[in-house]
């Protein structure tokens, strides 16, 4: 880095350290849920505002969102972090907890690092409000992202471990959305709020149920005022949902997975929205029951002998070509992978399949996988959104 900017972020630095900025926080000092404010349940109390409703979901469990009088609105987040939105021309109110993080409207210069989020604001029809994202356009298969990208109307802010720091300052970055992958660069989080940049993390990827992640629409659109459009778009999908859950069960199970570069298989946890995508579909998850030893939500990693002893008999495999590599997009590219393969019952009867990065990138459609996973396990005809067979 020039000695020019090293001298302008050092600067940064110290105005952060005295005093500017949000307040980083590692966790919660009491439990909200145990509190209540202005009569509304679970609302945390906010000196001198009282609480006048809270959000209402139907699938998230790792956001609250509470609205308070002036305009105030407070989001509890799974992880134990909370924010405050204050609304534009007003202030933080006197002897608020300072474990609860400050964000200040009008949150309009974003930058997103939260790439599976960005379909959400597509969604809302409010990409104006992001500035910044860790993808370059041909990364992205949100096509109004790639386009606005192209346009220069959204510029690449540097990866989420990597970001490029002068540029969120030149910027005038309102706030940093990350995922929960930040949380493996600590050094990051304090670096982007040491620069007055506060540091959103989102847990979406946590949610249990597919439309429970959908459902952080709503979250963002309380972030930027706009709710309305935030609902709109959710009742549309939950509409759909509501005929997918009608989905018997067929009993024959499903394998996701991949193979990174250790030569490794990594699958879903039984837990999380994938494999509970899969039970929607009519399916159910041929790793039931088995669980990480780290404790992990998302993903398990065991040896490619670990996983044939399951997957050999499994009814169907889908390989997700999202990660590690190019996309694995021929029966002969994920053979060569591991020959192991070549003796599973899915292989042997053609039941194979792929999805690619668009599966992560677009939050907004996942109902539609659910009606992948039903046709592939069916054989109802549609066309297929996601999953691609292989020849």
């Amino acid at each position: 880095m020039k000695k020019a900017t090293a001298l302008l972020l050092a600067a940064a630095l110290v105005l952060a350290l005295t005093g500017c900025g949000g307040t980083k926080t590692d966790s919660q000092t009491g439990d909200p849920t145990a509190a209540s404010a202005g009569g509304v349940p679970g609302a945390p109390e906010i000196p001198g505002l009282a609480c006048l409703s809270a959000m209402e979901k139907k699938y998230a469990v790792q956001f609250d969102v509470y609205y308070y009088e002036g305009g105030y609105k407070y989001l509890a987040i799974g992880d134990g972090n909370n924010y405050l939105l204050v609304p534009e021309g007003k202030t933080a109110p006197a002897g608020l907890d300072s474990d609860v993080k400050i964000l200040y409207q009008p949150l309009d210069r974003i930058y997103l690092a939260a790439t599976a989020a960005m379909s959400l604001f597509d969604a809302m029809d409010s990409l104006d409000v992001i500035t910044l994202t860790s993808l370059n356009a041909p990364d992205w298969t949100v096509e109004n992202a790639a386009a606005a990208m192209e346009r220069g109307e959204i510029l690449f802010g540097g990866k989420y471990s990597e970001p490029d720091y002068e540029l969120l300052m030149d910027s005038d970055v309102s706030v940093a959305i990350e995922n929960t992958m930040i949380l493996h660069t600590p050094k990051v989080i304090d670096m982007i709020e040491q620069l007055g940049v506060p540091v959103f993390i989102e847990y979406s990827s946590y949610e249990p149920h597919p439309l429970g992640r959908t459902e952080w629409i709503k979250l963002y659109g309380a972030m930027i005022d706009r709710e309305e459009q935030a609902e709109a778009v959710f009742e549309k999908t939950t509409a759909l949902m509501e005929q997918i859950e009608a989905f018997p069960n067929t009993g024959k199970t499903v394998a996701v997975f991949l193979i990174d570069n250790s030569g490794s298989a990594v699958v879903r946890s039984p837990t999380d929205y994938i494999s509970k995508m899969i039970e929607l579909g009519g399916g159910r998850s041929a790793f039931e029951g088995v669980t990480a030893p780290d404790g992990s939500r998302a993903n398990l990693t065991m040896t490619m002998e670990e996983f044939y002893a399951t997957a050999v008999n499994a009814d169907y495999l889908i390989y997700n070509a999202s990660g590690f590599s190019a996309e694995v997009d021929t029966m002969d590219k994920l053979l060569e992978k591991s020959s192991l393969l070549a003796d599973c019952k899915a292989v042997k009867e053609g039941n194979v399949w792929w999805m690619g990065g668009e599966t992560y990138q677009q939050t907004d459609k996942l109902v539609d996988l659910v009606a992948d996973i039903h046709r592939m396990l069916t054989g109802e005809e549609g066309e297929m959104v996601f999953l691609h067979k292989y020849d």
